[in-house]
């Protein structure tokens, strides 16, 4: 029988979205040990030795602070800042880094995207998020952004609290932190909240040439509707949805709990995909796309080709990097599903 993900309706507890803010499968394995820094870029492989030795001091079982701990910043590292920022392009690793340092650390920890976060403290509250992470020893970041001022007040004070607290953070981004929410709303007027958010971390640039520079791969020729649903319906564990149907649906159901989502699937059929010119709904796909590219679940799609779902207004927007992003992955997923 084919699954219908427009029809599922998860329930998620907090205990799981904790327990799920790990490494994805395709990092499960990578170690400082497997990471190979470009000879012609020396920025990497400083920041893997940067890297290694804060995993040493990670590695160690977080010490109950002492009283002049407390006036310097119970969170600070003997450099001074209580995270480590991964500044670079996208395909240099540093994702790989950032999960090879969430590998070495103690427990308590967690590792989770940015919108992961958004999502994770939407759906606890705030209070209750802090009152979850305080314990923790290290908290890892990807793809670290500012979508909008919600956000920004949100992470500002969430951060602030977990660093009191003696949590320390790293995390990975595209953009400078100073430079968090340029293009996507008036950063201007949360430049208090932004620069709060900065003065978290010492940044580490990584230089490498940037998948962008090289164009988007091409789309696979999107398949018959017909035969999108042949496909499904032969294939166990395949779910197959109308992607409008699809579409409506998520704005249904909160972020954090796309993952439930599929859980069970083992590939996914979409049927009559159209471009898209609303950007929640936009956003909203981004969201699954990193869910399905984290179980690495096969595509197949029909109706307009993958790269014409997000309009060249899109694309020259805020929002580009998660677009391209998105595209890219999802071209990925339905490749897999080429024969």
């Amino acid at each position: 029988m084919v699954i219908r993900l427009s029809e599922r309706w998860p329930e998620v507890s907090s205990d799981r979205l904790l327990s799920e803010c790990v490494p994805p499968p395709r990092f499960a394995e990578v170690r400082f040990a497997t990471y190979r820094p470009d000879p012609d870029e020396p920025s990497q492989a400083e920041a893997l030795s940067v890297l290694t030795e804060r995993a040493v001091q990670l590695a160690q079982p977080r010490q109950a602070p002492t009283f002049w701990s407390r006036l310097r910043g119970r969170g600070a590292t003997p450099a001074g800042k209580p995270g480590i920022y991964l500044d670079g392009g996208f395909g240099v690793g540093k994702t790989h880094l950032l999960a090879s340092l969430w590998h070495e650390a103690a427990g308590p920890k967690m590792y989770c995207t940015f919108v992961e976060l958004t999502n994770l403290v939407g759906a606890l509250g705030l209070r209750a998020a802090v009152e979850a992470l305080s314990s923790y020893r290290l908290i890892c970041i990807d793809e670290f952004e500012l979508d909008d001022p919600g956000d920004t007040m949100l992470i500002s004070r969430l951060l602030g609290q977990l660093v009191a607290a003696g949590v320390e953070l790293a995390a990975t981004s595209n953009t400078l932190p100073d430079k968090l929410g340029e293009g996507r709303f008036q950063a201007i007027d949360f430049l208090r909240e932004i620069q709060a958010l900065a003065a978290h971390f010492d940044v580490r640039r990584i230089d490498g040439p940037d998948y962008r520079h090289r164009g988007l791969p091409v789309a696979p020729e999107p398949r018959p509707d017909e035969q999108v649903e042949k496909i499904a319906a032969e294939r166990p564990g395949a779910s197959c949805d109308h992607f409008v149907d699809l579409h409506r649906h998520l704005a249904e159901l909160h972020p954090s709990k796309y993952g439930a989502l599929l859980d069970g699937v083992e590939a996914i059929a979409i049927t009559d995909i159209r471009p898209l010119t609303d950007e929640n709904v936009a956003l909203r796909l981004v969201v699954l796309a990193d869910r399905m590219y984290d179980r690495d679940l096969p595509l197949v799609a029909g109706g307009v080709p993958l790269d014409q779902l997000f309009s060249a207004e899109m694309l020259k927007g805020g929002y580009r990097k998660k677009y391209l992003r998105a595209l890219s992955r999802l071209i990925a997923l339905s490749r897999a599903c080429t024969p």
